[in-house]
């Protein structure tokens, strides 16, 4: 419930808080933080009947697939819409990952980009996938000046990614970047056998 929910409210809440903002000053910007709300708003309602539905006993509702590293380049876009500016960068001959590693890279970058919304004042995040002969590398940058701990923090959202990158075999730290402003998130996610 949470992975679900929680980006979504928390994308809302963001551009709830930056409509007042730019309204006078960039209304075009204003509309499109309000447009992203009730996108966001109408995707947390279908997602939340899911859920409720799932717990009724007399009813079943049909089963969405989960999300997985295929639909990345779609949630960058969907973070795009907050006005933080998300590139999306593949590199190597992508390969089969196990069906919890393909969800899992999902759900890492997802909670991974609402902690940079959120926490950081980021204007750009990159979204940098590696293949590699046994592993794929996941690397979230910001150029914000948000967090400055390093794995594990006081939240749960860093945590929680930990914890899924160690659930498929893999690991993932967190910290400020070495390389100039901002923050970091790798994960390397080991590939399917073959």
């Amino acid at each position: 419930m949470h992975d679900i929910l929680a980006h979504t409210v928390s994308l809302m809440v963001v551009q709830a808080e930056a409509g007042p903002v730019v309204v006078r000053s960039h209304p075009a910007r204003a509309e499109a933080a309000f447009d992203a709300i009730a996108s966001a708003g109408r995707d947390a309602m279908v997602q939340l009947r899911r859920l409720l539905g799932v717990l009724k006993d007399d009813e079943v509702p049909p089963r969405a697939p989960q999300p997985t590293i295929g639909d990345l380049p779609a949630l960058a876009g969907q973070v795009g819409g907050t006005g933080l500016d998300v590139a999306f960068v593949e590199s190597g001959e992508p390969r089969p990952l196990a069906p919890d590693s393909a969800v899992a890279a999902y759900r890492i970058t997802q909670e991974a980009l609402t902690n940079i919304v959120k926490h950081s004042g980021a204007d750009s995040a990159d979204i940098r996938l590696t293949w590699e002969d046994d592993t794929l590398m996941i690397d979230i940058t910001d150029n914000g000046a948000g967090g400055g701990r390093a794995l594990p923090s006081g939240g749960n959202g860093l945590i929680g990614i930990r914890e899924r990158a160690v659930a498929c075999g893999g690991d993932a730290t967190a910290g400020p970047r070495q390389d100039g402003p901002g923050f970091v998130v790798s994960v390397r996610l080991p590939l399917a056998a073959s």
